[in-house]
């Protein structure tokens, strides 16, 4: 039986439509395999971290500089010249002619003691003198008439030399009278109690109606010269070796002999108005503490410096010429205590680098050995590194303005009250209450203590 043609037509189209189907699978599969791989993809680039920009430090790059060597050291303030006001003759003290704690003048009478008993010793004294020289002219007359008789042989030389004699031990009798007149004399003016020297007397240790014996040890009173004053200051046998070593050795240059290189610091913190100059250093160290004792003479025109205070010297010793000073916030510690410092390479990477420190001075650690001229240091940002980060370096933002590249010398602020400007560095005159006096309690800081300035 021959198909017919609806019935061919209708299998082609079955044939058609299976031959649709098995193709149909394949297609869908690779679309949805495309599209997850897409979708991965995305996940990847969304998933990829963002660099970060380098961490942020702030650095400063060392120079050479001449920084002053400076020390604060504990000082006693003492007189420069003291005397106690004694008798020198017994007696009553009948009258007392000073004002306690004023100021005397060497010479002047501060106690009376009663002279009765002087002037009737003068009188005395003069009344045997006048016997004494009676007696001599007796003894010329007589020594001249025996040389006439010896001469005409009328006399002997025995008689002549005892005459010759008697007029020699009357001129001596002469003598020791005229001295006891002029002990006598002595005792009476020693009645009026003088001031030995000039200076500020303080309170009054007898009073009138106590009676006196001469040579006992009773202080009358006690006058001391204040102005210029002495503050003796301390410092170690080893730590004054080393600096000689160091000034030997051309390390340190010496400071001019007259220079005002010392700066007082009162008890409450203030810089005292003028400079003091060094006059010289025992030359004996005190056995127990092995320190020996420097000599310093301060003004004192305003009698603000009293003896027995305690008062701390900044004192400097000399000048290193081409010191290497780094801010002490910028000096690390190696687990066994050595120093270290993160330093920034030419390729702006980070590594730690050992120093050798010298002493702290105006804030800064001097360095003696492992940093070079324009090496740049970390000062802040360590929290953010480790050796062999990359970083971008900003300039460190001091306190001091930088004027000269030089640090800041009082020496030529040692006028009363010129202190506290120099340490301001060129700041405009303001209001001179609570900002003059926030400057003035700031100025043991800043103006005694020489700043490091770091290039840009």
């Amino acid at each position: 039986m021959t198909p017919s043609p609806q019935s061919s037509g209708n299998a082609g189209l079955a044939k058609v439509g299976r031959s649709r189907s098995r193709w149909s699978l394949p297609v869908s599969l690779l679309v949805g395999a495309g599209l997850v791989a897409v979708s991965a993809c995305n996940e990847q680039k969304a998933a990829a971290p963002v660099p970060l920009p380098p961490p942020e430090v702030s650095v400063v790059t060392v120079r050479p500089q001449p920084i002053p060597y400076v020390r604060d050291l504990p000082g006693r303030v003492a007189p420069m010249r003291i005397a106690e006001v004694r008798s020198r003759v017994s007696g009553l003290v009948v009258k007392r002619l000073f004002e306690q704690g004023s100021h005397v003048n060497e010479g002047d009478v501060l106690y009376k003691i009663d002279p009765a008993q002087y002037q009737v010793d003068l009188a005395s004294a003069e009344a045997t003198l006048a016997n004494r020289e009676a007696a001599l002219v007796l003894a010329n007359q007589q020594a001249e008439r025996l040389e006439t008789l010896l001469a005409r042989n009328t006399a002997s030389q025995a008689q002549y030399d005892t005459a010759f004699a008697a007029k020699k031990q009357a001129e001596a009798e002469v003598a020791g009278a005229k001295a006891a007149r002029d002990r006598a004399r002595l005792n009476l003016s020693w009645t009026d109690v003088r001031a030995p020297i000039s200076g500020r007397i303080g309170r009054a240790l007898l009073t009138e109606g106590t009676l006196i014996e001469s040579g006992a040890t009773g202080v009358l009173a006690t006058i001391q010269q204040l102005d210029p004053i002495y503050v003796d200051i301390t410092q170690s046998v080893g730590e004054l070796n080393k600096l000689r070593r160091d000034i030997a050795s051309g390390e340190l240059s010496k400071l001019a002999a007259d220079a005002a290189n010392v700066h007082l610091i009162m008890d409450d913190g203030t810089l005292y108005g003028s400079a003091g100059r060094l006059l010289f250093s025992d030359v004996t160290a005190d056995p127990s503490t092995g320190q020996v004792t420097l000599r310093v003479q301060f003004p004192n025109p305003h009698n603000e410096l009293f003896p027995g205070m305690y008062v701390r010297a900044r004192i400097k010793q000399g000048i290193d010429a081409d010191a290497i000073a780094v801010p002490q916030q910028a000096i690390q510690r190696t687990g066994d205590g050595k120093p270290e410092v993160w330093v920034v390479k030419p390729d702006g990477k980070v590594m730690l680098q050992p120093v050798e420190v010298g002493p702290v001075v105006g804030g800064n650690w001097l360095i003696r050995e492992g940093l070079e001229n324009g090496e740049r240091v970390v000062v802040e940002g360590f929290q953010k590194i480790v050796a062999g980060t990359e970083v971008k370096t900003v300039r460190w933002k001091t306190e001091a303005s930088p004027e000269d590249g030089k640090p800041v010398d009082t020496d030529s602020h040692d006028t009363d009250g010129q202190e506290g400007q120099g340490a301001q560095g060129g700041h405009a005159q303001g209001n001179p209450g609570k900002e003059g006096a926030a400057r003035s309690s700031a100025a043991p800081d800043s103006a005694a203590q020489p700043v490091a300035h770091y290039a840009d």
